[in-house]
């Protein structure tokens, strides 16, 4: 059975085939997201627990220890994370790749119902859990800063404002604040004069509470109509607080300035944020799976003129990181690489078959192999990333090979004798079954990577996947557009007579066989020693194997440095300001850095 024989004898609709092929992996190629590494969902959730001014020793037995004894017992879980701080509880819970994150998620909630008669009753509100994705990953960081407005204000704008625009930007998942400054009134209580009244601390929580409250007032009804009655009972001002009455003292009320004072203030005065050496409240822009990351950047950067023109001309946005600059620079060299690779094969290939057409025949069928890919791509769900842009530079050499198996037999062919139209049909017959059994061997050799378990079995399945298909759709192309142009071009080449250029060529290959034949008479001379160099090269091999350094990904320069910093348990939040600071200006200090933003506290 020739499978060829219908498309050589109807190069037109063979060619509109190619065409559409063609067209279609284009278009996809255009639909394509753009990440850096492929996408990969980790099943992840994260419980938070709050219990405002309790140390992080309290947090750590009274509330993190008993999440943690009942999360624990959840099937699946590989991996379990937890931090205490001053007032907050947060622990991470990564499971297995097989397992459903909406089956975990249920499961996460009644162990925290289990937890629930082990946990201090005073807890504000239960602990709570939301699904998360490391992958996911953050794409670009804002600065929102004023040198005139008060830093709650401008919390504001980047809180109610920014924030709640960026998220509509299709390919935005998570908005997150650092360094919040959202306006409260502390109520500060001498307790001293309360001890000396026989007032408690919980005495005037509770006076506080129920002062600022939003109930229903209800209805007035008429004859006619019905009215809500609506007043506002929610203290917002530090004077407000101030006159509150929190207790009768010998037929006297006693208020808040009696025993203290109400200021105005912040919920979080630990939290801070700064870029460069000026407050600000950082924004950071995370995307949401299987987003093209690129094409995500790209709108926020043309909405940034929008929001910045609708808020007051003395706050400002900056742009202070940009994760897309090195995916951007790393894709795009990848992509180069790719077209320099396939370049150098046309080249090689036109050296040794020495003839226009024999090359062109190869020249297209590499472009329309790796493009076609791109269609499997975008219907697989896959994108554009370092490691399928890499997998089809590695493929380039192998689609070539296909083509030149099918020129070369129907060159002999030709060579012997034959006409172009039956050269085309015997040589087709002839390879097409190897043609087919070379790309069966070599998707072979990359089924191990399809079944691998585990992270890297999933960082690199669609590395895997986009090499077999590429070699798949290299002998598509190989058995159907190859022997069709070989039919209509071929016969050119062999018409041809040498020119000088081929002439030398031809004068270059023989002297290289000559030279060969030499060496190898050389070494058959020498059977014994080739046998023991041998024998130290496979030596040599293992013992660099283990002295060669070893890792999950090349070394790369993104470009960016992120560092954490820690100080003693007991620190002050204007000491460890300080001192974040100090580091600041230390890094800031360095000529070659662009910018510097960095924030404490947990916002």
């Amino acid at each position: 059975m020739n499978f060829s024989a219908p498309f050589i004898q109807r190069p037109i609709a063979t060619s509109l085939l190619m065409v559409m092929v063609l067209l279609l992996g284009v278009a996809a190629y255009m639909g394509l997201a753009i990440a850096a590494l492929p996408q990969m969902d980790i099943p992840t959730i994260q419980v938070s627990a709050s219990l405002p001014g309790a140390e992080p020793e309290v947090m750590a037995t009274t509330v993190t220890s008993p999440l943690e004894r009942q999360l624990a017992l959840i099937s699946g879980v590989t991996e379990m994370t937890s931090s205490s701080t001053l007032g907050g509880s947060s622990i991470t819970l990564q499971f297995d790749l097989s397992r459903n994150i909406d089956a975990a998620a249920q499961d996460v909630q009644g162990a925290l119902n289990a937890a629930a008669g082990d946990l201090p009753k005073t807890l504000p509100h239960p602990p709570t859990y939301e699904k998360a994705n490391p992958a996911d990953f953050q794409i670009m960081s804002l600065a929102v800063r004023s040198s005139v407005l008060p830093l709650n204000t401008v919390d504001r704008y980047a809180d109610t404002y920014i924030a709640q625009q960026l998220s509509r930007v299709p390919g935005v998942g998570l908005v997150d604040l650092h360094g919040e400054q959202k306006q409260a009134v502390r109520v500060q209580i001498d307790p001293l004069k309360i001890a000396s009244l026989g007032i408690s601390m919980e005495q005037i929580r509770s006076v506080l509470a129920n002062a600022t409250v939003s109930s229903p007032k209800g209805t007035l009804d008429g004859a006619r109509h019905q009215v809500a009655v609506q007043a506002t009972d929610q203290l917002q001002q530090a004077a407000a607080f101030d006159d509150l009455i929190i207790a009768w003292h010998d037929g006297a009320p006693l208020r808040v300035r009696d025993v203290g004072r109400a200021v105005d203030g912040v919920e979080n005065v630990n939290a801070a944020a700064w870029y460069g050496q000026q407050r600000a409240i950082i924004v950071d822009i995370h995307k949401a799976p299987g987003a093209n990351v690129v094409s995500t950047v790209n709108a926020i950067k043309t909405m940034l003129p929008e929001l910045e023109s609708a808020l007051p001309a003395t706050v400002s946005v900056d742009v202070v990181s940009d994760r897309t600059q090195t995916i951007r620079a790393s894709v795009s060299d990848i992509q180069f690489t790719m077209l320099i690779s396939v370049l150098l094969v046309v080249l090689v290939v036109f050296a040794f078959l020495r003839g226009i057409w024999a090359t062109l025949i190869p020249a297209v069928a590499i472009p329309i192999s790796i493009i076609g890919t791109f269609a499997v791509m975008y219907l697989l769900g896959f994108t554009i990333n370092n490691l399928t842009l890499m997998g089809l530079t590695i493929a380039v050499g192998f689609v070539v090979d296909d083509a030149i198996v099918m020129i070369e037999n129907v060159m002999r062919h030709l060579e012997a004798g034959e006409r172009p139209f039956g050269a085309a049909l015997v040589g087709a017959r002839q390879v097409g079954f190897t043609v087919i059994s070379m790309t069966v061997s070599l998707i072979a050799a990359f089924i191990p990577l399809l079944f691998m378990g585990g992270l890297v079995g999933r960082l690199f399945r669609e590395f895997s996947v986009t090499v077999c298909v590429a070699l798949a759709m290299s002998a598509m192309v190989s058995l159907t557009l190859t022997p069709m142009m070989c039919r209509l071009f071929l016969h050119r080449d062999r018409d041809r007579h040498p020119g000088r250029i081929g002439a030398l060529a031809e004068r270059w290959f023989d002297a290289m066989l000559r030279f060969y034949e030499r060496t190898l008479d050389w070494a058959l001379a020498r059977r014994r020693l080739m046998l023991v160099l041998t024998l130290l090269a496979m030596v040599l091999t293992v013992v660099m194997y283990w002295e060669v350094p070893k890792g999950f990904f090349p070394q790369q320069d993104t470009g960016q440095i992120m560092g954490a910093t820690e100080a003693p348990p007991g620190i002050s939040a204007p000491a460890m300001a300080e001192r974040q600071q100090a580091m600041v200006d230390v890094v800031r200090s360095d000529p070659d850095v662009a910018s510097v933003y960095s924030w404490i506290g947990e916002s």
